[in-house]
């Protein structure tokens, strides 16, 4: 990397960034800084304004696809607009009441490494993009990453336009209210590499202070699961006669738990299972539930360990239909596989860290990020920032403004070496 080119990243110019961008959709809170940002809210309209805003500062030129991904393409002056470019990125919606680093921070971190790379006078020599992607959450469309998923191919622009919120609104209709309803389709396979800065949303980092250098990315399954029973007088239906949804639910909540530690003693340490949606109906007290559908979150670096704990979910549902006579449904529309990062980026990485003198851990992601969907189209490396507590997704999320210069510089130096080698594409693994 070039010897100077850490020095020019700019600690306040990164912060103004990330807390203007906590301006949009903010919750007050007593404690803490919290903002709710979905996707093609007002809130989702002022933060893509402002980053298009600062995208056209520094003389990038602005793209919009279809699905409202928003790309900057910045080409040195001793750049070939031809090459192949170098991205990096991140996403600008939240979850409900979410923090404000989750996200924004690798948005604004890819713009500020092109921003020291201008102000050091360093001309890589392919072009270097800072993509910001739509609907990364899940919290109004999808089940997340739903921008990155278009842009490697796995989900169709038809197909993510015509999702619908709780309202029945489509993405289309919601990117148009706001104005960023874009044309064509961004396509990660023509990107060289891609880098993400997120934060760590986890307390491996906080006590090394240290950067992360991930290795490899969970899988995730994620399975929705319907038990129908019979609703019914709570006085007068004795216990014998019911058939109750909700307690055929807890059984299947409580073998997922059982069959997930399981998993853990003996096979992986990192597999995690939850149920993170218990709906009942109708949900009065005065009667007993007769339909319960359940969201169930599996990860693990591991694909066969996940796939046994949904093998043990089907077991349960039949002997529950057997048992207490219930009538059950199952699918499973979440399905990423496990995923190694790029050897070439994580070595642009340690590289980079070992110039600048930065401390550096390498560890698992056990969150999925839009890196997951990148790495399957292209060279891919993902850095973490400390997390204080490890709070995430909450008022609490907060990571020192010295870590976040700090995961950048290693962010610019590594953008600025993949930007500069002349490595053949079938050096590319």
């Amino acid at each position: 990397m070039d010897q100077h080119l850490h020095q020019y990243i700019d600690r306040d110019r990164l912060r103004a960034d990330i807390m203007q961008t906590a301006e949009f959709g903010m919750i007050p809170v007593e404690k803490g800084n919290c903002r709710t940002v979905l996707a093609g809210t007002e809130a989702n309209r002022q933060a893509r304004e402002y980053l298009v805003k600062k995208l056209n500062e520094r003389g990038l030129n602005v793209s919009i696809d279809a699905v409202g991904n928003i790309t900057g393409r910045w080409v040195p002056d001793n750049a070939d607009p031809a090459a192949r470019p170098v991205a990096t990125g991140s996403h600008l919606d939240s979850v409900i009441a979410g923090g404000i680093f989750d996200g924004v921070l690798g948005v604004y971190a890819g713009l500020e490494s092109i921003r020291a790379m201008q102000d050091a006078a360093c001309s890589p020599d392919h072009p270097i993009e800072v993509v910001a992607f739509t609907e990364e959450e899940g919290g109004r469309f999808s089940d997340g990453v739903l921008g990155s998923s278009v842009a490697i191919g796995a989900s169709s622009v038809t197909d993510a336009l015509a999702i619908t919120d709780d309202s029945g609104v489509t993405l289309a209709e919601a990117l148009e209210e706001i104005d960023f309803k874009g044309e064509g389709r961004l396509d990660a396979t023509t990107w060289d590499s891609w880098l993400e800065l997120h934060v760590e949303q986890g307390t491996r980092l906080e006590d090394t202070a240290a950067a992360g250098i991930v290795t490899d990315i969970t899988g995730t399954i994620r399975c929705h699961i319907d038990i129908l029973g019979e609703a019914d007088h709570a006085g007068t239906t004795s216990m014998e006669a019911r058939t109750d949804a909700l307690v055929a639910a807890s059984e299947l909540a409580l073998e997922i738990e059982a069959t997930t530690n399981e998993i853990v003693e003996a096979h992986s340490e990192t597999a995690v299972g939850t149920v993170g949606q218990f709906d009942i109906e109708p949900g009065s007290i005065n009667v007993i539930p007769g339909k319960v559908h359940l969201g169930i979150d599996i990860r693990d670096v591991e694909y066969e360990s996940m796939e046994r704990i949904v093998s043990s979910i089907h077991r349960c549902l039949d002997r529950l239909e057997s048992e207490r006579g219930v009538e059950t449904a199952f699918t499973r529309p979440y399905d990423i596989e496990p995923i190694s990062m790029s050897e070439r980026c994580m070595t642009a990485l340690h590289n980079t860290a070992t110039q600048t003198g930065i401390s550096t851990i390498d560890l698992h992601s056990g969150a999925g990020h839009d890196t997951m969907y990148i790495a399957k189209a292209t060279d891919a490396g993902l850095i973490f920032a400390p997390s204080k507590g490890g709070y995430s997704h909450s008022a609490a999320e907060w990571t020192d403004w010295s870590d976040c210069a700090t995961t950048t510089r290693l962010l610019a130096g590594a953008l600025y070496d993949l930007a500069t080698e002349q490595a053949p594409d079938d050096a590319r693994s």
